[in-house]
């Protein structure tokens, strides 16, 4: 194996970015100390996930720290494992979306380190102490170094681009369809085919639901029936859809909320009495109160998933032959791959290769 570098290097954000025009640029940092509970990974490769882009333009938040390298979305080899990591040099692993919690409280015993009650930790922007290294960098770079609890081994029988996009959206998708009964009996929408979407219908059929997809159009309908969909909804006309589906899905997964969504008048009422419309697509602005269509509904919001949510991920999708749709870009070609996916050119995950 590599020697690791004395400071890791990616394509970053120097400062706050223009959507009209990303700039990455080259940066090199010096990690935190090394710990026995930690691993250092060389990366092979990380995907592009929506969160990036809302970070690096300060749409969620103004406090981003810069440069800012991210990218959730890691796979690569362990180049050094600490005495607990839980890990050994060579292995394949990937780290999601969180990097750390406390491991101590209610939520961390229970296996939902990813609610955990006192701040889950960020595999980028995540605040360290350290003298050096005072947030964590992500992983549009050559290495990660982090806490060995929250990688995952990579199965065999996935290739490593395609599991990477799995490490965020993939497990985004998966948690909640589990957690709220998606499964044999059940008819589920999806509302949104992209990045996540596209991973939702193939995890919801996975779990043996009877799958539908919700568009604004029909131009994504042949991918959503190659995806496992039984149905797919064009929502332009809402008496239509409400004529034919109202009270009708025990679950919608909302994985992309747009501003000004018919929530009341269409999303709720297609909704079967105590069905669930879970969140897992923040937009910037937040969300805005549903009304009195929510009454007799479930109306839930999801982040990301623990470690042990991901593992068994891997073990659905390599059972049922769940994979991402990609298109690799070379790592080096960061600014112009992010430009695509703020342009919504990705069909439907782009991931950045070393």
């Amino acid at each position: 194996m590599s020697a690791v570098p004395a400071k890791f290097t990616g394509q970053a954000a120097l400062a706050k970015q223009d959507e009209a025009a990303f700039d990455l640029q080259e940066y090199s940092y010096e990690p935190r100390e090394f710990t026995d509970d930690d691993i250092v990974i060389k990366i092979e490769c990380c995907g592009i996930c929506g969160s990036d882009l809302h970070t690096i333009t300060c749409g969620w938040r103004p406090d981003v720290h810069f440069p800012a390298i991210v990218g959730h979305e890691i796979v690569g080899t362990v180049v050094k494992a600490g005495a607990k990591s839980g890990h050994a040099v060579g292995a394949r692993v990937g780290f999601g979306a969180q990097c750390s919690s406390c491991r101590k409280c209610e939520s961390c015993a229970a296996g939902h380190e990813n609610y955990c009650l006192n701040g889950m930790g960020g595999t980028y922007q995540g605040k360290l102490d350290s003298p050096v290294q005072p947030v964590t960098q992500g992983g549009y770079a050559d290495y990660y170094q982090g806490p060995g609890h929250f990688a995952v081994e990579i199965p065999e029988a996935l290739e490593s681009a395609v599991a990477a996009p799995m490490l965020c959206a993939g497990v985004t998708v998966f948690a909640p369809l589990r957690r709220y009964g998606c499964g044999p009996g059940k008819k589920v929408a999806i509302l949104g085919l992209g990045g996540l979407g596209h991973l939702a219908v193939q995890f919801a059929a996975a779990l043996g639901a009877e799958v539908y997809v919700l568009s604004h159009s029909a131009s994504k309908k042949d991918d959503a029936l190659a995806l496992g969909a039984k149905g797919f909804i064009v929502t332009k006309d809402e008496a239509a859809v409400l004529g034919e589906y109202k009270a009708f899905f025990d679950i919608i997964l909302c994985t992309s909320f747009q501003e000004g969504m018919p929530l009341q008048t269409l999303y709720l009422p297609i909704i079967k009495p105590f069905g669930t419309l879970a969140v897992v697509g923040l937009p910037n602005s937040g969300i805005a109160a549903p009304g009195w269509a929510l009454l007799g509904k479930n109306m839930v919001g999801s982040l990301i998933g623990s470690p042990a949510d991901l593992k068994d991920m891997f073990d659905v999708a390599v059972k049922h032959g769940v994979k991402t749709w990609i298109e690799k870009r070379p790592m080096a070609e960061a600014t112009k791959a992010v430009q695509d996916m703020h342009e919504g050119k990705a069909r439907y995950r782009y991931v950045l290769m070393n």
